[in-house]
C-alpha cells in the first residue's frame, strides 16, 4: 500500500497551493471581471493564508474526531466546491469560494503530517515529506505557467475552474484508496482477532491506550520540541511570505530591474525550493538530525545578508533563499512526523506549529510594507527577514538536537514514557 499512499500524498499536495496561486497569474482579468478594488484582489491570496492560521485549531480537532481519511476527502471536496463557486458567481461568491478553499486547504495542511507519521517507515519520513513539499512547489509553478494561457483562450473564470480537475482526480483516487484500505484492514482485524481469541484477549486492551494518546498525554520533551518549532516555522513563514510579496518591488527600486526581469528573478526563489525539499532528506540519511537544519539556516541567512551587503548578486541570494525555504519546510515537518507518538499528537502538534507560522505569514508582509513606507527604503524590511531567519536558526537547531533523542520517530519512546 505504501507506494499508493505516497502517490495519494503527491496528488493531495498538488491541490494545496494551486487554488491560491492561480488567481495571482490573472489578477488584472479578475479585477476587470468583478470590479474588485486592490484590497479585494489582495483577499484572493491573503484570505486563505489568514484562514490557515485561524482555522488550524479546528482542523486538528476535526482530524482527531473523524480520522485522517475523512479529512482528506473533506479537504478535496472543499477545494473542488470553492473552485467552482469562485469561478461561476459574482464578486461576493468569488470571495466565498476563496474562503472555502482556505478552510479546505487548512485541513490538508494538518492531515498530511498525520498520514506520513502513520504510514511511512521512520527512515523514509524525510524523503516523503520532501516529496510533499516539492509537489506543492511544482503545483505552484504549473499554475503560474498555465493559468495565463488558459485565461487568454477561455476567459479567467474557466482558467480558475480548470484547476478543479486536480481536486476531482484526487477525490476519485482517495476514494478508491480508502476503500481498498478499509477492506484490507477488515481482513487483518479479523485475522488478528482470531489470534487473540486463541491466546490472551488482554493483549488487545494493552495496545489500546498507546494508540489513543492525546496531546495532553504527550511527554514534556515532545511538547518542548513543538514549542520550539512554532517559533521556527514562524521565522520560516515570515521570511518566505515577506520575500515572496516584496522581492520584485525591492529589485525594481534597488537594482532598477523592469517588472519582467524582477518577476523572473523572484521565480528563482520558488523554483529553487524543489532542490531544498529533496536535499534535506538526502542529508538526513547520512548526517545527524541537526546538520540539514544548520545548512538550511545558513542558506536562509544568506538571503537578507546578501541583499544588504551585495545586492548586485540578487540572483544568487534568490536561489539560496529558495533552497532554504523548500528545505526548511521539509525539515520542520519531518521533525513533527518523526517525534509524534500518535495521530492525535501529530494533528495537535501540526496545528500548533501552523497556527503560529501562518499567523506570522498574515501579519509580516503588511508590516514589511509599512517599514518600507516609514523608512523610505528596503533596509528595515530586510532586517525583518534577517530577524526571522535568525529565529529559524536558533530554535530550529535546538529542536533538531532535541529530536535526536527520539531515534525511532518517537513511537516507542513516547509509548514507553
Amino acid at each position: 500500500m505504501l507506494p499508493w499512499i505516497v502517490l495519494g500524498i503527491v496528488i493531495l499536495a498538488l491541490n494545496l497551493r494551486t487554488p491560491i496561486i492561480a488567481p495571482t497569474a490573472i489578477l488584472p482579468d479578475i479585477q476587470e471581471g468583478t470590479g474588485f478594488s486592490a484590497a479585494g484582489l489582495g483577499l484572493l491570496t491573503g484570505l486563505p493564508v489568514l484562514l490557515f492560521a485561524l482555522a488550524t485549531p479546528l482542523a486538528g480537532k476535526f482530524i482527531t474526531r473523524l480520522g485522517a481519511e475523512a479529512t482528506v476527502l473533506a479537504c478535496l471536496s472543499g477545494v473542488l466546491l470553492g473552485t467552482v463557486l469562485r469561478s461561476v458567481g459574482p464578486s461576493w461568491l468569488v470571495l466565498a469560494g476563496t474562503g472555502i478553499i482556505g478552510l479546505a486547504i487548512t485541513l490538508g495542511n494538518i492531515v498530511v503530517p498525520v498520514i506520513i507519521r502513520r504510514e511511512v517507515p521512520w527512515e523514509q519520513v524525510s524523503l516523503v515529506t520532501g516529496l510533499y513539499s516539492a509537489m506543492m512547489n511544482v503545483g505552484s509553478m504549473a499554475t503560474l505557467i498555465g493559468t495565463g494561457p488558459l485565461a487568454e483562450a477561455f476567459g479567467w473564470r474557466w482558467a480558475l475552474a480548470a484547476w478543479g480537475v486536480l481536486a476531482l482526480a484526487g477525490l476519485g483516487f482517495w476514494m478508491v484508496l480508502i476503500r481498498v484500505r478499509v477492506r484490507r484492514e477488515g481482513e487483518a482485524a479479523r485475522a488478528a482477532a482470531e489470534v487473540v481469541d486463541s491466546t490472551d484477549p488482554s493483549l488487545a486492551e494493552a495496545a489500546a491506550p498507546a494508540a489513543k494518546q492525546s496531546w495532553a498525554e504527550a511527554p514534556a520533551s515532545f511538547r518542548v520540541i513543538i514549542a520550539l518549532l512554532i517559533i521556527t516555522f514562524s521565522g520560516q513563514s515570515t521570511a518566505y511570505y515577506v520575500t515572496t510579496t516584496w522581492l520584485p518591488s525591492y529589485l525594481g527600486d534597488t537594482i532598477g530591474l523592469v517588472p519582467t526581469a524582477a518577476g523572473g528573478t523572484a521565480s528563482l526563489f520558488q523554483i529553487a525550493a524543489i532542490l531544498g525539499a529533496f536535499g534535506v532528506p538526502l542529508l538526513a540519511v547520512k548526517t545527524k538530525p541537526w546538520v540539514p537544519v544548520a545548512i538550511v539556516a545558513v542558506l536562509w541567512l544568506s538571503l537578507p545578508v546578501g541583499l544588504l551587503a551585495a545586492p548586485g548578486s540578487y540572483w544568487l541570494w534568490a536561489t539560496t533563499g529558495g533552497i532554504a525555504q523548500g528545505g526548511g519546510f521539509t525539515a520542520i515537518f519531518s521533525i513533527i512526523a518523526r517525534t509524534a507518538g500518535t495521530d492525535a499528537q501529530t494533528a495537535s502538534a501540526s496545528a500548533r506549529v501552523q497556527f503560529g507560522g501562518y499567523l506570522a505569514a498574515t501579519l509580516a508582509p503588511p508590516f514589511a510594507g509599512w517599514l518600507n513606507t516609514a523608512t523610505g527604503g528596503w533596509t528595515a524590511p530586510l532586517l525583518l527577514i534577517l530577524t526571522a531567519t535568525l529565529a529559524f536558526t536558533i530554535t530550529g537547531l535546538v529542536a533538531a538536537r532535541r529530536a535526536g533523542g527520539f531515534p525511532r520517530g518517537g513511537r516507542e519512546v513516547l509509548d514507553a514514557e
